[in-house]
């Protein structure tokens, strides 16, 4: 495992922008780099876990679970490449969606689904009137 690390960290001096951020001193004793490892890791961790709770309730989940995985970033190499990977996946979908087809395109599913829903309603309203649903019967 510490050969491993050892590599890991080698391989990562290669790109100076991919590796740990943690202070030099911390850096310098390996039992204390362990503990601010844990320590990240578990904050992190808790922030991931907050964000998946908010997941279904109203709140920022997954901005949560980003700033989570922002946390790992400063420490673990692995959670640096998976945001880098979204990164470049949100920009990716920014871009596509500024192309004048995809936006014509979104329009039209978006008009369809209003005019359904709006269908929908309108039936409603002629076959029950404005009654809510739970006292239709």
């Amino acid at each position: 495992m510490i050969a491993e690390s050892d590599e890991t960290d080698q391989a990562v001096a290669s790109d100076s922008r991919l590796g740990s951020r943690a202070p030099a001193f911390v850096r310098r004793s390996r039992p204390l780099h362990m503990v601010w490892r844990v320590g990240i890791f578990v904050v992190g961790l808790a922030v991931i876990a907050g964000g998946v709770i908010l997941l279904p309730l109203p709140g920022p989940g997954w901005l949560i679970i980003f700033a989570g995985m922002a946390i790992w970033g400063t420490e673990f190499v692995w959670a640096q490449k998976v945001l880098r990977w979204t990164r470049r996946k949100v920009a990716d979908a920014a871009r596509s969606a500024l192309d004048p087809r995809v936006r014509r395109r979104n329009l039209l599913i978006t008009t369809a689904v209003v005019l359904v829903a709006a269908g929908l309603a309108s039936w409603y309203l002629a076959s029950f009137g404005f009654t809510p649903p739970w006292r239709a019967g």
